[in-house]
């Protein structure tokens, strides 16, 4: 079992004397934690239309703020004690299509400038980045655990955001179709030594039986 903290989780420890306030006072007003999720999906639209249209800078702070109201949603369900699967399912599946809107644009901007390496590039951070988090869903549907590997979500996001903000989707693109794959490869790698963990231990359990 990897107990293990992510640098996601570290985020949450540091930032919650922030988010904590801020998700009270959104509770507090009336909003839902799936209100925010779909508030920061629609803002990542708004962003992911913005850069397709070639206004980098400011699809990259768009996104900023989308980011950042996203992750109030899990905060405000903790503070009013309604944490669920479904809500964590339900951001989950927010957070994909977020992804997917987002690399949708970069890939309609490079294609409405011809520019046809960087929608190659962009369809594979596309690949890596789903790639990603199916592996670990799948893993962790097994009764693994994944929750390894250098460019998660939050990282994926570290690298995007600036480099756009700095007018650089090309080199934004080029690092997370690479450290993104690799990211995938090293849960793969990870769920594989567990199984063939798992394998031995039922083998030995097996032959203790006989």
């Amino acid at each position: 079992m990897n107990s293990k903290q992510t640098f996601t989780d570290r985020l949450r420890v540091i930032f919650k004397g922030i988010l904590d306030p801020i998700g009270g006072f959104l509770n507090r007003i009336g909003l839902t934690p799936n209100a925010i999720t779909l508030l920061g999906l629609a803002g990542t639209s708004a962003g992911a239309y913005v850069i397709s249209q070639g206004e980098m800078t400011k699809g990259g702070i768009i996104l900023f703020i989308s980011v950042l109201v996203d992750a109030l949603d899990g905060t405000m369900a903790r503070l009013r004690g309604e944490s669920s699967d479904f809500g964590g399912f339900v951001d989950s599946v927010s957070d994909r299509y977020a992804e997917f809107i987002t690399f949708g644009g970069l890939l309609y901007f490079f294609l409405s400038q011809g520019d046809y390496p960087g929608v190659a590039v962009t369809f594979a951070a596309t690949a890596g980045s789903v790639l990603v988090s199916y592996v670990k869903a799948r893993a962790e549907g097994l009764g693994f655990t994944a929750k390894v590997g250098i460019l998660t979500r939050v990282e994926r996001y570290i690298v995007l955001i600036p480099l756009l903000v700095f007018n650089q989707p090309y080199p934004a693109v080029v690092l997370i179709a690479l450290l993104g794959n690799i990211t995938a490869i090293q849960r793969i790698l990870h769920v594989r030594a567990q199984g063939h963990e798992r394998m031995r231990l039922a083998r030995e359990k097996k032959e203790s039986l006989n």
